[in-house]
């Protein structure tokens, strides 16, 4: 049985059972060129660089066996804009120095392969299962061959916190809920816990 926590004070999970991996998903590497079309502008590279460097941090405190990333790694959703073409790659083979990488393709990865480094493991976005553990971008239904799963962790929904008087409104937070099983899998029964990064 696997168990989860949460990277303190950061965007990021721990899944430990027989090996322990690292969690990260919504990164959405590229996105200031839209940005720029809106006449926003954070500096090239700026965001590139804090991502390789938290997610390097917590790769250097936490000692991962592997880093796996549920989706939308990239930003553009159809096609790979010429950020993308040069920060993705630097982004996976920066972090590939440190751990084993495993990406799980997401809504915003189409052609994702083309940016890989040698090396990267990249799954079905389907998911992958890890003991009772689904992982999964979350833009796909699971399909009845992932019923007998307990947990179910994806990305993909970006939620967040709305309550006017709260220290919390307006901030992206984490989702943890327990479900009736059939809602998911018609053909099995008792609940799942799904955890929305």
């Amino acid at each position: 049985m696997v168990l989860t926590r949460i990277v303190p004070s950061q965007p990021a999970l721990i899944l430990e059972g027989q090996k322990r991996h690292l969690i990260a998903t919504d990164l959405h590497i590229g996105f200031e060129s839209n940005l720029v079309s809106k006449q926003i502008f954070v500096g090239k590279n700026t965001s590139i660089i804090e991502s390789i460097e938290q997610l390097s941090s917590i790769i250097d405190s936490e000692n991962p066996d592997d880093l796996i990333l549920l989706g939308d790694v990239k930003s553009s959703i159809k096609t790979i804009s010429r950020n993308e073409w040069d920060e993705v790659p630097l982004f996976l083979k920066k972090l590939q120095e440190k751990t084993n990488i495993i990406l799980i393709p997401g809504n915003h990865d189409a052609n994702i392969q083309k940016l890989a480094p040698d090396g990267i493991t990249m799954i079905s976005s389907f998911g992958l299962v890890i003991e009772n553990t689904l992982l999964t971008h979350g833009h796909t239904m699971p399909t009845e061959n992932f019923s007998h799963v307990n947990k179910i962790i994806m990305g993909h929904v970006h939620p967040v916190f709305f309550e006017e008087d709260s220290v919390l409104n307006g901030q992206r937070v984490w989702v943890s809920l327990k479900v009736e099983k059939e809602k998911l899998f018609p053909s099995s029964s008792g609940q799942i816990e799904i955890t929305i990064v």
